[in-house]
C-alpha cells in the first residue's frame, strides 16, 4: 500500500498507567492488529508508573539495588520481550507505543527506529534542546546524556513497545542501574537541560503536530482508559 493513501491512525492518550496493564493491552492489539488493516493502526501514548523492565537479552546485571530494594519503594521489575537490556520507566516519562503493520506502512525496521528517534528530535528541538544520534547506540543524547530510549519489538511484521522520553521524570531511579546497560552515562530530562520545569502535557500536546509530518500520515487523537480500548 502506497502510504500516502493509509487511512489516519488513532493516537490513544491513555494516562498515567500501570506498565503490566498496558503491555497486557498492547498483546491483545497487535493480535488484532495482525487480523486487520492499516485503518486499525493506533499509536498508544501514556507514562507508567515506576517499574524497570528488562530486554530480551536480558539486563539484571545492569540493576545495582536488590529486588527487595526496588519492591520497598514500590519499583516494578518486569522481563518483556523488547530489544535492548534495562531501562526506567515512571511519571513524566512521555512513552509512545505505535501498533501497526511496518510492510504495510512501507518501513523497514531500521526506518522505523529512524523515525521514532526523529520524533524525539522534533519535540526537543521545539522546546529549545538540541539532541542528536548516536549510531552507536539508538535513542537521542544531550551531548553524553541520554535524553529518550528506543526498544522495539515486531511480531508478525507488527510493531509494539516504542520509545521513552524524558520530560520531568525523577532522575533519582535512573543511579540504580546502568541504563540501557551502558556504563558511564548519565540520563537527562527536558527539565534537566532547560533548568526550569517542563511539563509533560506540554511536550503530549505537540504530538499530533509532530507525528504527521514524521510517519507521513494524518492521525486522529482521542482519550481513553486502558479498559475500555482493550475491550472496544
Amino acid at each position: 500500500m502506497d502510504k500516502m493513501s493509509l487511512p489516519p491512525a488513532r493516537l490513544v492518550d491513555i494516562g498515567l498507567t500501570d506498565y503490566a496493564a498496558a503491555y497486557a493491552a498492547q498483546q491483545r492489539l497487535v493480535a488484532r492488529r495482525r487480523q486487520g488493516s492499516p485503518a486499525d493502526d493506533i499509536f498508544l501514548l501514556t507514562e507508567h508508573q515506576p517499574v524497570f523492565t528488562l530486554g530480551k537479552r536480558g539486563g539484571r546485571k545492569d540493576l545495582m539495588v536488590s529486588e527487595q530494594f526496588l519492591a520497598k519503594r514500590g519499583v516494578g521489575l518486569i522481563q518483556i520481550e523488547r530489544g535492548g537490556l534495562i531501562t526506567y520507566h515512571g511519571p513524566g516519562q512521555l512513552v509512545l507505543y505505535p501498533l501497526f503493520h511496518l510492510h504495510q506502512a512501507g518501513l523497514s525496521v531500521s526506518e522505523y527506529v529512524f523515525r521514532l528517534e526523529e520524533v524525539m528530535l522534533v519535540l526537543a528541538q521545539h522546546f529549545g534542546v538540541r539532541a542528536k544520534r548516536d549510531e552507536r547506540n539508538h535513542g537521542i543524547w544531550v551531548g553524553d546524556n541520554k535524553l529518550g530510549s528506543i526498544g522495539i519489538a515486531v511480531r508478525h511484521g507488527v510493531t509494539f513497545h516504542g520509545l521513552a522520553m524524558n520530560v520531568e521524570i525523577d532522575p533519582e531511579p535512573f543511579g540504580w542501574v546502568n541504563p540501557c546497560g551502558l556504563t558511564g552515562i548519565s540520563m537527562t530530562s527536558l527539565s534537566l537541560e532547560l533548568g526550569r520545569k517542563i511539563s509533560l502535557t506540554a511536550v503530549k500536546e505537540q504530538l499530533p503536530g509532530v507525528l504527521p509530518d514524521v510517519f507521513d500520515r494524518k492521525f486522529q487523537l482521542q482519550t481513553e482508559t486502558i479498559k475500555n480500548l482493550a475491550e472496544s
